[in-house]
């Protein structure tokens, strides 16, 4: 009898735990979480990018600075920087018109 108890006792513990786990997969896999963790890596990814791009600059002004003074020239005779590119912006096209909204 307490050899029935055990295995029962043991199955329904193993049972539980396997549901458990096939539900933290499912909702781990579930449409919204993968967005949600998809958003979370691109903006991770933008914010080492961004990191890289201000390393990069700091680097360029700093190298800048050394090759001005190696060469010996001030800072207003060194060339002017270009301009930097404008800026993008979003056109916003004209909504569509379908056959169900004309009348």
């Amino acid at each position: 009898m307490i050899r029935r108890a055990f295995w029962f006792t043991t199955g329904a513990a193993a049972g539980v735990w396997a549901t458990t786990r096939v539900q933290r997969s499912l909702r781990r896999l579930a449409p919204d979480s993968l967005a949600v963790r998809a958003a979370d890596r691109a903006a991770a990814a933008g914010a080492r990018v961004r990191g890289f791009a201000l390393d990069v600059r700091a680097g360029m002004a700093q190298r800048e600075t050394e090759l001005t003074e190696a060469l010996g020239l001030d800072r207003e005779q060194a060339a002017p920087l270009p301009p930097a590119p404008p800026r993008r912006t979003v056109r916003q096209t004209p909504r569509q018109i379908t056959r169900n909204e004309d009348h």
